[in-house]
């Protein structure tokens, strides 16, 4: 007769070795399941509450913040409201103002001829273009302003977006993919941070228009490719950089970026929303003002929000890679169509710029002459650090990292400013943008300045410094 002990472990398929074990895992794995029961059954138990304790909970609670904490000098607290056109004078606060905070660089916001194009256009097509390009909302005015843009820049293909925001934040992740690397100046602008976010890309960020830096980043990913060939058979490579940037008002190095692009195989997209129209003896960008091959540059993509005085933007490059877009462009696929009027007073504005060269060049003489004012007075720059090229519209004045309570000071500097009747800004910068730098004011010339506003502009902020330093130091 067979015995439990001898035909368990036959029945069971272990040894006698394994027989205790076994047990022990199987007693242990019972027990932690009644446990977890009756854990499960007393953690659902809760004393019934009277009216009165809920009401006293009720009460008591205080949800967190949406926004967490807010400094009482958020600029968002004391908003400026803007009424009127925007010219070389604006009503700010019910107060006109010179204007020194406006992008319009040529002039072409409330430019009478452009007007009057837009109104015969809505007078023919409306205020809106009633759905996305592919669904219906695409005319001929849209279509005439790619081929003119893509003839402009000396390229196959453009391609119009109806928000300049949008641009940047959706044709960058229509390229680039988690496995690929870009290559990107750490003080780019928001939209192209979005625009890396969306994409999920390995990002490598250089020193401010640094290129040994960017040799050294570039050198040291290709020394990891020689260990890991297969990750590197699969992955792309891009630049990004921008014509103008407007963190800082400097012209790229695009000679340097393009020798270094073409030497490591790197695909090069440049954001020329404040170059074009800018740059260059007929304002085709920074390719232009180099004398770089415009084939050089992969990629073209910029905004109408700038030079053009419209809404919208533009990618400009070979027919295969806008075409591209017309798929994978999630800005272009998805959102409504740019009004065929907005379209219209863009097309106005580089047919514009071809037929009046002479606004280029009193936008140059404008550039150097508030270049000038700025960047060799002693008493702005005992105070801040000025950045921006001569021959861009955009300069940036910085506070010193020194400055006693920068913001408060920032803010004494604008409301000086206004009381001189003259508008600036300060940068503005998301929390979570990482390119953002200390407060800074943010000034901007056009061709409808002249050359003794500019002087009053540099006399009131030497005003302003010598009032409001004097106060933070005195103490």
């Amino acid at each position: 007769m067979v015995s439990f002990k001898d035909f368990a472990p036959s029945f069971l398929g272990i040894s006698h070795n394994g027989q205790i074990t076994l047990i022990v895992l199987e007693v242990t794995l019972l027990l932690g399941v009644i446990w977890l029961i009756f854990k499960k059954n007393k953690s659902n138990h809760r004393p019934d509450l009277t009216e009165d304790e809920e009401e006293e909970l009720i009460n008591a609670y205080r949800p967190e913040s949406l926004t967490g904490d807010v400094s009482d000098t958020h600029p968002a607290l004391k908003p400026r409201v803007v009424t009127g056109k925007v010219g070389v004078y604006i009503e700010l606060e019910g107060v006109q103002c010179l204007n020194f905070s406006s992008h319009d660089y040529l002039g072409f916001v409330g430019d009478d001829k452009i007007e009057a194009k837009t109104t015969k256009c809505i007078e023919t097509y409306g205020v809106g273009a009633c759905g996305p390009r592919g669904f219906y909302g695409t005319t001929l005015e849209h279509l005439e302003l790619e081929k003119s843009l893509a003839e402009f820049a000396g390229l196959a293909d453009a391609l119009v977006y109806s928000y300049g925001f949008a641009t940047a934040a959706s044709a960058i992740p229509a390229y680039a993919k988690k496995e690929d690397i870009i290559f990107v100046d750490e003080k780019r602008n928001f939209a192209i941070q979005k625009g890396l976010d969306a994409s999920k890309s390995v990002v490598k960020f250089f020193k401010h228009n640094d290129t040994k830096d960017l040799e050294a980043i570039l050198d040291r990913v290709k020394e990891e490719d020689l260990k890991d060939t297969r990750r590197a058979r699969k992955s792309r490579r891009y630049l990004i950089a921008e014509g103008i940037y407007i963190n800082t008002g400097e012209i790229c190095p695009l000679p340097g970026l393009v020798r270094l692009c073409k030497k490591h195989k790197v695909r090069i997209i440049i954001d020329e929303s404040i170059s074009f129209g800018v740059l260059g003896k007929t304002g085709r960008g920074v390719s232009e003002y180099y004398g770089v091959p415009r084939e050089d540059v992969d990629l073209i993509i910029g905004s109408l929000e700038f030079a053009l005085g419209s809404v919208g933007g533009f990618c400009i490059g070979s027919r295969f890679l806008v075409d591209h877009q017309n798929a994978s462009g999630l800005g272009y696929c998805f959102s409504a169509a740019l009004p065929p009027l907005l379209a219209t007073a863009a097309l106005e504005g580089l047919r514009t710029i071809q037929r009046e060269p002479g606004r280029l060049v009193r936008l140059r003489e404008l550039c150097h002459s508030l270049h000038f004012k700025l960047n060799f007075s002693a008493v702005i720059n005992n105070h801040f650090d000025f950045s921006g090229d001569p021959d861009s519209p955009v300069k940036l004045l910085t506070l010193r990292d020194d400055t006693p309570d920068p913001e408060t000071t920032l803010e004494r500097i604008l409301e000086f400013c206004m009381s001189k009747r003259i508008a600036v800004t300060r940068a503005a910068f998301l929390p979570v943008d990482s390119a953002m730098v200390s407060p800074s004011l943010r000034i901007t010339v056009t061709i409808l300045h002249s050359q003794e506003q500019i002087a009053y502009l540099a006399l009131a902020l030497e005003e302003a410094c010598r009032e409001v330093f004097f106060d933070c130091y005195k103490y």
